[in-house]
């Protein structure tokens, strides 16, 4: 089972892979990406995936690109891999031109993608829960657009890790309780599930939306609002949820318990259902 990349319509293996030095992902960050997760040998929502880079190109101006053809070229470097639980990262950027600020007058979109075994979440976080940090939100102002301009998310991430925590939260100057660096984020609160609407400032996460259908299948409450971290410190329980995180429990958030500082019903219920509805 190799692990692959694809380069503008190429396979071959990862470490030979190579792009142009002046391509605007490096340089600029003008690139979007989507990571698109297998179960049981057959990739989960990819559509959804697609309509999501869709709207990230054109939320950035993009030239027109062919779905059709990424799709392609997804389940064709999936099949060459044979990797039955695989994470296929996709990256399309604007182009490769001299380095200068305006967009390229022709600009050809450039689609590179890689395939590895997906790496599972280590079992004690999803049995005992995780640890969280809150930071301060600086990102840039179009959060709902899924672009490489990432390190804000790094640096977010590093700070988690190297505080001894699993990730970290943003939270807004007004108080306002965002998501993680790679995670949406849900509180549940007497029986109530909540989680911050879909602004520019928050990621549409595809797995938001599945335990949002989810949810409403199994009819459980959903409030999709905004909230302090007060509220999520009174809440019964917090989770992050995303494509490899899938649904894992929060138990403390700067080092003060989440409910009762377990990991709790509901967000083993949503695991367990949520694995069950990818593997159908």
């Amino acid at each position: 089972m190799p692990e692959l990349a694809y380069v503008n319509g190429k396979i071959g293996p990862v470490e030979e892979a190579v792009v142009p030095i002046e391509d605007r992902g490096y340089n600029f960050g003008d690139a979007v990406y989507e990571y698109v997760a297998s179960y049981g040998g057959r990739l989960f929502r990819l559509e959804d995936h697609l309509a999501r880079l869709s709207r990230s190109m054109a939320g950035l101006f993009f030239p027109p690109v062919s779905i059709d053809q990424v799709r392609d070229a997804i389940n064709e470097l999936y099949r060459a891999s044979g990797i039955e639980r695989a994470g296929i990262y996709l990256q399309l950027s604007r182009g490769v031109d001299r380095r200068d600020h305006p967009f390229p007058k022709a600009p050809v979109p450039q689609l590179v993608m890689t395939v590895r075994p997906l790496k599972e979440k280590p079992a004690h976080l999803r049995k005992d829960g995780a640890a969280v940090i809150t930071v301060t939100d600086f990102r840039w102002g179009r959060c709902d657009l899924k672009t490489v301009q990432l390190l804000p998310n790094v640096m977010a991430k590093q700070q988690a890790l190297d505080s001894g925590a699993f990730d970290a939260v943003f939270v807004s100057d007004a108080g306002i309780v965002r998501e993680a660096t790679s995670s949406n984020f849900f509180i549940v609160s007497g029986g109530m599930l909540m989680t911050h609407p879909l602004t520019e400032n928050i990621l549409a996460g595809i797995t938001r939306q599945v335990l949002l259908e989810i949810a409403a299948e199994q009819k459980i409450q959903v409030e999709e609002r905004f909230f302090t971290l007060e509220e999520v410190f009174a809440a019964d329980e917090a989770f992050l949820s995303g494509t490899t995180t899938e649904v894992l429990p929060v138990v403390t958030i700067d080092g003060n318990p989440v409910g009762d500082g377990k990991v709790g019903p509901l967000s083993e219920k949503l695991f367990a259902t949520l694995r069950q509805a990818a593997q159908e």
